[in-house]
């Protein structure tokens, strides 16, 4: 018995098609493959509201021209693709009725080319407006919105978002004037005066950067030290706002209440302090953002003392059992739980025994007092062992001018207070004689010094000791000046960074070897071994070392010493530096990023990132 002929549907008729009766047309002009993202939206929009436009298709026929019942799908294939998706996660079957309209009147691989070639697509910002509608209209949510387009959640809020910008703006945009990387850049805020002002106020630089950059100029960023030692929760606890940027790694958005902001870390840091206080006896504490500098106190530091013979034993004893345990697991590949935490137990004990072999003296304490600052990490940094000049004991003139005060580059210590002249003896010899006597001296030193460069190194490093470690003590026979450079001026932070730290543990050390009198110095440096002043003496001279620029400065030649001296010492910035977003990115344009990302990767790679 032979089949049943298929009846052949006429041009322009409107039919229900099974889906598994649908194939893929080889004349559609489309070649290249739907991508997974739009098969996923058109599956869900067609899940939300069903097929909106008819397929077009063709029927199938067989080499001896009867048709097979199958029809070629010659506009509508992703529609096709998205409800075959929809049978394998068993949305529907694949019978499934499709509405289609039959064209065998046109050429099919024209008119999938015209289906592609001749529509334009909505204007961005109509899609945006269009979703803000649904929300604020229907109250559909961005995750329901999401479902009903084939989005995520997130572009959704992305849209709506952008959808919120000034309507001025947005005609500019519409007009071409501002691109979507702009705009975007705009509703990081969705004040639109500050919007507007912003755009008025720009030039030719209209970097969406430096869009974002003028419209949280008045905030604080979640990575700022502040707001890392506040914390979001106490910040918004406290009422405290976060503006959130949905385009960019915001890195936890702006802190905007900067006032509110600034309270709660005074708050904070008056706390630290005032524990401080109470633990360990001093007569003051002050709290300070940043290091003053220009403090103009004396600053002692602590003293080597030896251990109690408890606290030596038990010293001893946590090292005997790290050592123990160390032997125990040198084989194994990881620590067990247990021993990892004794081990961090009696690191803390060691810790703790080894700091008491520095302390300050009692009067010192009762006399001076620390500052408590914010690291530029957000970390507590306590500075201690100043006197105030009010709080300094009465002593014979000559007396004060001798005591050692550590003056240090990072202290700001290096204020000299001016020395009244010594009181003359009552002597018969006058003014005149004595001067010309002392002018014949000093020219013979000068020519035995030449001929003794030894003692001409002691001379110039208790030169510079006693101006640096020293604060007002006119007691250096040499004319040698250290003139020393505020970094912290040029550069926020630096203090607080790896080197800055190791510089400054190198000039406390230094500090509390110095004899508490000046008149002690030189016999002081005297009596160092050979590599110890040395080293003594190259710690007060780097102290002077200025390789700063400065716009306004014009020192080629010290610059070009500067590399010399780099050459001399095999400087190597590596070691001290590294560029993050804080101390390199966040200074240099983006043009100039991507100028680096092509020379050290490849062109690739820089056009996929300017993007």
């Amino acid at each position: 018995m032979s089949a049943k002929p298929v009846e052949t549907v006429e041009n322009g008729t409107e039919i229900f098609i099974p889906l598994n009766k649908l194939k893929k047309s080889p004349k559609n002009a489309r070649t290249t493959p739907h991508s997974e993202a739009a098969i996923e939206a058109y599956a869900a929009s067609i899940a939300a509201k069903g097929i909106l436009q008819n397929l077009v298709v063709e029927p199938e026929f067989d080499a001896e021209g009867a048709a097979t019942g199958c029809y070629f799908v010659t506009i509508g294939e992703g529609r096709r693709l998205a409800q075959l998706l929809r049978v394998k996660r068993k949305e529907i079957k694949k019978t499934e009725p499709i509405r289609c309209i039959v064209d065998t009147a046109n050429d099919p691989q024209e008119i999938s080319l015209d289906e592609n070639v001749t529509r334009e697509s909505m204007h961005p910002a109509d899609q945006f407006e269009a979703f803000k509608k649904l929300a604020d209209e229907r109250g559909f949510g961005a995750e329901e919105i999401a479902a009903r387009f084939g989005v995520t959640p997130h572009v959704v809020r992305q849209r709506l978002r952008l959808a919120t910008v000034s309507p001025k703006l947005m005609q500019v945009y519409r007009d071409g004037a501002l691109t979507l990387e702009q705009l975007m850049a705009f509703v990081i805020t969705e004040d639109h005066a500050r919007q507007e002002a912003v755009y008025e106020w720009l030039s030719y630089n209209r970097d969406a950067s430096t869009i974002r950059r003028l419209l949280t100029e008045t905030h604080v960023a979640a990575m700022d030290r502040r707001a890392v030692f506040v914390g979001v929760e106490a910040y918004t606890e406290a009422g405290g706002t976060i503006l959130r940027d949905l385009f960019t790694e915001d890195r936890g958005g702006y802190f905007e209440d900067v006032a509110l902001l600034v309270l709660l870390v005074t708050a904070k840091l008056g706390r630290e302090a005032d524990a401080l206080r109470e633990a360990e006896g001093w007569k003051w504490t002050e709290v300070h953002l940043d290091f003053p500098h220009a403090h103009g106190m004396r600053r002692t530091y602590p003293r080597p003392v030896e251990l109690s013979v408890e606290d030596q034993a038990a010293l001893e004893a946590a090292r005997r059992e790290v050592d123990q345990l160390a032997e125990w697991n040198q084989t194994a590949d990881e620590l067990p739980d247990h021993v990892d935490a004794r081990l961090c137990e009696l690191e803390a004990v060691s810790e703790r025994l080894e700091a008491k072999r520095q302390a300050y003296d009692p009067d010192e304490i009762t006399r001076g007092g620390a500052f408590v600052v914010l690291n530029h990490d957000g970390i507590v940094r306590i500075e201690r062992g100043f006197i105030r000049p009010e709080d300094e004991m009465p002593r014979p003139e000559a007396e004060q001018a001798g005591e050692a005060s550590v003056a240090g580059d990072t202290e700001g210590g290096d204020s000299q207070t001016p020395q009244h002249g010594e009181e003359d003896d009552d002597r018969p010899l006058s003014d005149i004689l004595v001067r010309g006597l002392t002018a014949h001296r000093t020219l013979g030193l000068r020519l035995d010094l030449s001929d003794q460069p030894e003692v001409a190194l002691v001379a110039a490093t208790h030169a510079l000791a006693a101006q640096i470690f020293y604060l007002g003590a006119d007691a250096h026979i040499v004319g040698i000046q250290p003139i020393k450079t505020d970094l912290a001026a040029h550069e926020d932070g630096i203090e607080d960074t790896a080197a800055g730290n190791a510089w400054a543990d190198r000039h406390a050390n230094w500090a509390r070897q110095m004899p508490r009198d000046v008149t002690s110095l030189w016999t002081f440096v005297t009596e160092l071994d050979q590599d110890s002043r040395i080293t003594l003496f190259a710690h007060c001279v780097a102290l002077t070392v200025n390789a700063v620029k400065l716009p306004w400065e014009r020192r080629s030649r010290a610059m070009a010493t500067a590399e010399k001296l780099a050459e001399a010492v095999s400087h190597d910035m590596t070691g001290y530096w590294r560029p993050t977003v804080r101390s390199y990115l966040g200074r240099i344009t983006k043009a100039r990023i991507l100028e680096a990302v092509q020379e050290a990767v490849s062109d690739e790679t820089a056009t996929g990132w300017s993007k």
